[in-house]
């Protein structure tokens, strides 16, 4: 078969909230996540240096906060933002029902 699909919601949730779909889609390379959660949802500070993953989120619903290297990112609906692989990061939601994809590959 040339494709796979997959509702991320029939996925089990790593954590609260987080969808991760690169298993259930069989992606080689390419890591796909749903972020899914209200205002006081906070991701944890991370980064990709030992795994070289650059990460593209896209806010689909609501309003976020993203710290790069220690600088505040403000995204409304329909923003995107890349990040490189070893710049940290950390993802707040700042309205209720706020919802994300992240994608990354190296």
């Amino acid at each position: 078969m040339g494709y796979d699909e997959v509702s991320y919601t029939a996925v089990e949730p790593k954590a609260p909230g987080m969808y991760f779909l690169r298993e259930a889609l069989d992606c080689a390379e390419l890591g796909v996540t749903v972020v899914e959660g209200d205002a006081d949802w906070d991701g944890m500070e991370h980064d990709h240096a030992e795994d070289g993953q650059e990460e593209v989120y896209v806010l689909l619903e609501g309003e976020a906060t993203m710290e790069v290297d220690d600088e505040s990112v403000a995204l409304a609906a329909g923003d995107a933002v890349r990040v490189d692989p070893e710049s940290s990061r950390t993802l707040s939601f700042e309205a209720d029902g706020s919802r994300m994809v992240v994608a990354g590959a190296p």
